[in-house]
């Protein structure tokens, strides 16, 4: 039998497709292909190829049953009661859902789910963020201003003239500013480049201009080609440490895409027990009704036969309250049908189904009744390698080893290393005249030189790191907690499947025994053996019998569901069918 699964691929795109600038930012590949496997992979659980022996049906299983347990104290096979799920037709407007439409329905319109395919968008807004540091920056600035000043005093000079036999040679005076109205310009424009390295380049091209209009003339345009490089050596020095941030946050944004996946598996998982226990409530009204029916007509048998007077008329008063019992655990069944409807068309949130419309939602899968006698150490295994939450604590542990390898190299002194070079330009005329003469190269000054800082205690940035490590090993220790608990969700997965199964066995044979005993019983009541109070009370029994099976036939659905999602998956399918043809 082929396992088809529904894909619910269509909630996560695939995460990285690669940096496009000249550094590699991207996580650790291995980590980064791991994700990426696991979020395109399909998330149906192939229960047929897990199982190490044919799947068996409850009709197969039931003869071993009755002959109890095996000595060896293996688990029963399984089997398919004959349970007809909403048989009769409510009088109300219904619509017929499988559990393929309803998780469809879920996938388009769970609001759950809407609010959680928003956080990788806001996670991917934060890797902008962080590959935005290193964007270019174009700055430019221009200034215009005028002097008017008045005549200063300014310094005392004592003049020592070139020719020594000059009459200035060492004599004093005092030197005076004369009264002066000046033009200035300053003009600016370039861009900083922040390299990947830790380098910060710096290339512009200033201008200045002056024109003094009283006293002497004396205009001048200035002009430079400037380039200038600040490289660190110690701290923030490197492609690591300076890309560090990039990489914990696309190490957040594929933790936060395989969070939203994981949301989705939980609102599908919920929505599939929702439609399950819909499916139980509409079996367990089917059961009310028939306990009122049945009682309904021992009554109007009762009524008939006193009339003939083979019955005592004491018998209609015992049918009565058997009628009025049943009717208010058929009341009891409706008020359960119609929280149930409304939970799941909560969880559906469709438009057409209003939480409080009259439509009557009707599931049209019927159970799938078969055992599986499952590798408990390979499931085990399946749920340590495909659980969402062991992945999502790996990415967050990567992002940990980014960090702290970040803030190591914080805790190292500052130690830059500057170099800067310009060619110079002058012109009397013109800023023209200054740019061609910076071009030709003629004049230049240039520079190197070197910058330390180093804290006296450094504690601060010590403790950053040392938060940072011990952050690490409690999430380390986490990781492993979760693994312990993630394989016993596994084992009391199979355990409680294993019951439910079990369960179904047993109340399928009660159903049967039941059944007899009320026909028996209603048959000598007719002969006149038993009593009205005797019929009711197996009749009850039964109903018992048959609510028990219904609901056990409910909870091995829910224990199928809970396994596939203690593995880290989905059952993934509307109905499987194990027939001798071997088709879906």
């Amino acid at each position: 039998m082929l396992y088809q699964t529904a894909k619910t691929g269509l909630l996560i795109v695939p995460l990285l497709a690669g940096c496009s600038y000249y550094f590699d930012t991207s996580p650790d590949s291995k980590t980064a292909t791991r994700v990426s496997e696991r979020l395109q992979s399909q998330e149906g659980l192939p229960l047929e190829q897990l199982s190490k022996t044919p799947p068996v049906t409850v009709e197969q299983a039931l003869p071993k049953f009755k002959e109890g347990r095996p000595k060896n104290g293996t688990m029963l096979p399984a089997a398919k009661p004959d349970i007809k799920i909403a048989a009769k037709a409510p009088p109300e407007a219904s619509k017929k859902l499988s559990i393929a439409q309803v998780r469809a329905l879920a996938l388009e319109n769970n609001l759950d789910l809407k609010i959680a395919q928003i956080d990788p968008k806001i996670a991917a807004t934060e890797v902008s963020e962080e590959e935005a540091k290193f964007d270019s920056l174009i700055f430019a600035k221009a200034k215009y201003g005028t002097k008017n000043t008045p005549s200063q005093n300014l310094d005392v000079v004592q003049f020592t003239p070139v020719d020594p036999n000059s009459p200035l040679k060492k004599e004093t005076d005092k030197l005076t500013a004369i009264p002066q109205k000046t033009e200035l310009w300053d003009l600016d424009a370039g861009v900083i480049i922040p390299l990947r390295t830790g380098a910060k380049i710096t290339i512009s091209s200033p201008f200045e201009g002056k024109r003094q209009f009283k006293g002497v003339a004396s205009d001048q345009y200035l002009n430079a080609l400037r380039f200038s490089i600040s490289q660190p050596l110690l701290r923030d020095a490197g492609i690591d440490n300076n890309v560090a941030g990039i990489r914990i946050a696309r190490y957040e944004q594929q933790a936060v895409d395989v969070k939203t996946r994981l949301q989705a598996i939980r609102v599908l998982a919920a929505v599939e027990r929702g439609y399950w226990g819909l499916s139980v409530a509409w079996s367990e009204l089917d059961v009310r009704r028939q306990q009122y029916e049945n009682a309904a007509n021992n009554l109007s048998m009762v009524k008939k036969r006193v009339a003939e007077g083979l019955t005592a008329a004491v018998e209609i008063n015992r049918a009565e309250i058997g009628v009025a019992e049943r009717l208010e655990g058929l009341i009891i069944a409706e008020t359960t049908l119609k929280l149930r409807q409304r939970q799941l068309k909560l969880m559906l949130n469709d438009p057409v189904l209003d939480l409080d419309s009259p439509t009557l939602l009707i599931p049209e899968t019927a159970p799938t009744l078969v055992e599986y006698n499952f590798d408990r150490e390979q499931l085990a295994q399946r749920a340590l390698e495909g659980r969402l939450e062991l992945l999502e604590l790996e990415l967050k542990l990567a992002a940990d080893l980014t960090k702290i390898d970040y803030l190591n190299n914080q805790t190292l002194p500052m130690f830059m290393l500057d170099y800067g070079y310009a060619s110079l330009g002058r012109d009397q005329s013109s800023f023209g005249g200054a740019f061609e003469q910076a071009a030709s190269g003629d004049y230049s000054d240039w520079y190197v030189g070197a910058r330390m800082e180093i804290p006296l205690t450094n504690e601060l940035r010590k403790a950053r790191l040392d938060r940072s490590v011990q952050q690490r090993l409690q999430r380390l220790t986490t990781l492993q907690l979760r693994e312990l608990s993630v394989r016993r969700e596994i084992y009391d997965a199979l355990d409680q499947l294993s019951q439910n199964w079990q369960r179904m066995l047993a109340a399928r044979q009660n159903v049967l025994l039941a059944g007899l005993n009320y026909d028996a019983e209603l048959k000598q009541f007719k002969e006149g053996l038993r009593t009205m109070t005797e019929v009711l009370e197996t009749l009850t029994r039964l109903g018992e019998a048959q609510l028990r099976e219904v609901r056990a036939i409910g909870d091995y659905q829910v224990s199928m569901i809970d396994l596939a999602f203690a593995t880290g998956t989905l059952l993934g399918h509307s109905r499987v069918d194990f027939s001798a043809t071997g088709n879906l």
